[in-house]
């Protein structure tokens, strides 16, 4: 049933919504399922749409999902029942969430339509119908998560704060990353993996009793835009702090944003060195290794493992602060090695682009063999060079940073076939995906709870570690948070195992947690085997 057509309906069936979320326990019949199903398809959509608008407190929003996820655990006979209810449930949040995008429906009309809701809901003359368990999870879904924002149980007193974005229920983060263009899946991904972490958390309490909430922003990987993101985060959402936000040229817009607002920038996929000064900015935290660490990974396999002369190297780059970065590294490396880092030859593409022609044409002028190409790039544009240099050049071996999106490139690339798969590198900032690692285990549970159905990434494992470490910093912080006692907290992580086969570390000193680069390289399947160069 389309999304209008359900939001027409209402009000509609109050007896039935009130017997659902205020009957204290359910048989668990066939009736019952039916019942939840029906009150399902009409309340998602709404849930969706009030999701969606930044002016509607997202905790009412999760109140109802709370009850509804409650209701479902004591109704649903089976485990398949539930998740079935569960999927369906999720996509009719979406078909909310399209409405809104869509300007099908305002957030003024989705407002009204909420309060109507939690009036059959949490009438005046059922008050046990609104008070919500001290625990709540997110709502799973498949492209915008949920917010994940705790509830106060009705004994307590809520008390305020001075702190935006703490409050006694919740800790709102933002994250400000392509959610549309064609970079959108990787922003995707990697809140996929924070909401993923921050809904396990809050099952169990929260950090010191508040829930933790992830707010999105679309900068569509583009720097023009990164202000206005940043904005809509910190003057709208009120976050308390970033977490995951994509890439470097956007980085160079949000960090002096972020630190002149005295916020925690963490977390950043970008392994740019204006995210790693010396000495480290006190509001700037990076999980991931550096791009130097990565491109000099890649330098020492093609010129070590691979027996490569340095001027059978080349570098195909995004031609933005990104490239410059990996490029950069590639040059460095030489030097490190004492070579002659000049004569490095540099191919481009434009960013948010996959017109890769003009630099096929430079690469086809070189009068010397190029046997080694270090790429600097995002899944699309990569997966586009590789296609279209693989019979000019068939025996060059090609290597990637992480930020290319392991996953998506895998995909792009096993359309093509398997000779253009085989053999192609990629330096990896988490453990392999397919492993059975502590981490990747808990990470895969964690993410088949919140995204049922959803694959895991490269990606997704890296915000999903990202934000256990930053978790393990507002622990250490204690109840009475700031900024301050966050940045000391993460400050005082020494040798922490989060099962990734590396501990991490921050310091006064380093804001660099991991400094380990794991390499990967696809097979003719197109899946990634571990490559052990050292």
């Amino acid at each position: 049933m389309p999304a209008l057509s359900l939001f027409r309906n209402l009000p509609w069936g109050a007896a039935l919504l009130t017997a659902v979320f205020t009957t204290a326990s359910w048989a668990g019949t066939a009736d019952d399922l039916s019942a939840l199903n029906n009150v399902a398809s009409r309340i998602a959509p709404i849930i969706g749409a009030a999701s969606s608008c930044p002016s509607i407190d997202q905790s009412r929003v999760q109140n109802m999902v709370t009850q509804f996820r409650a209701m479902l655990k004591s109704v649903s006979p089976s485990d398949a029942d539930r998740q079935n209810v569960a999927q369906m449930f999720d996509r009719y949040v979406l078909d909310g969430r399209s409405a809104v995008a869509a300007g099908q429906i305002t957030c003024k009309t989705t407002e009204h339509q909420l309060a109507d809701l939690e009036q059959s809901v949490f009438a005046p003359d059922t008050p046990s119908a609104g008070t919500p368990p001290a625990t709540t999870t997110a709502t799973p879904t498949t492209t915008a998560p949920a917010a994940a924002t705790a509830t106060v149980p009705a004994t307590e007193t809520p008390q305020t704060s001075a702190v935006r974005g703490v409050s006694e229920h919740e800790i709102r983060f933002g994250i400000a990353a392509p959610f549309s263009g064609v970079e959108r899946d990787l922003g995707r991904q990697m809140e996929l993996g924070i909401t993923a972490a921050f809904n396990k958390v809050n099952e169990t309490g929260g950090v010191e009793g508040r829930q933790l909430h992830l707010f999105r922003a679309d900068d569509g990987y583009e720097p023009s835009r990164t202000l206005a993101a940043m904005r809509q985060l910190y003057e709208k959402d009120k976050v308390f702090a970033n977490i995951g936000n994509f890439g470097t040229a956007t980085a160079a817009v949000a960090l002096p944003y972020g630190i002149n607002n005295h916020a925690v920038m963490f977390g950043f996929l970008s392994g740019a060195g204006l995210l790693r000064n010396q000495p480290p900015d006190r509001y700037v935290f990076n999980y991931r290794v550096s791009y130097e660490e990565e491109t000099a990974y890649a330098v020492r396999y093609l010129l070590k493992a691979r027996r490569l002369q340095p001027s059978q190297i080349a570098v195909f780059a995004q031609a933005d602060a990104f490239g410059d970065a990996g490029y950069a590294g590639v040059a460095k490396a030489f030097r490190q090695m004492g070579l002659n880092d000049s004569a490095i030859l540099r191919v481009n593409y434009k960013r948010n682009t996959i017109d890769v022609d003009e630099a096929i044409k430079t690469l086809r002028e070189q009068k010397h063999r190029i046997g080694g190409i270090v790429m600097v790039a995002t899944y699309r544009a990569a997966a586009k060079f590789i296609e279209k240099t693989r019979d000019l050049m068939p025996n060059v071996i090609y290597t990637n940073v992480s930020l290319v999106g392991s996953t998506e490139l895998a995909s792009e690339l096993k359309l093509l076939g398997p000779r253009f798969t085989q053999g192609v590198i990629v330096t990896q900032v988490v453990p392999a995906v397919g492993g059975y690692s502590s981490v990747v285990i808990d990470y895969k549970n964690a993410l088949n709870k919140s995204f049922p159905g959803e694959a895991p990434s490269y990606l997704s494992l890296e915000g999903y570690i990202t934000a256990n470490l930053l978790i393990e910093g507002l622990r250490r912080a204690g109840p009475q948070l700031d900024t301050e006692k966050l940045v000391d907290a993460l400050d005082s992580i020494h040798d922490f195992d989060l099962g990734l086969g590396t501990m991490l570390s921050f310091g006064r000193a380093d804001h660099q947690a991991s400094h380990r680069v794991w390499a990967t390289m696809l097979d003719a399947n197109g899946n990634f085997q571990p490559l052990d160069f050292d």
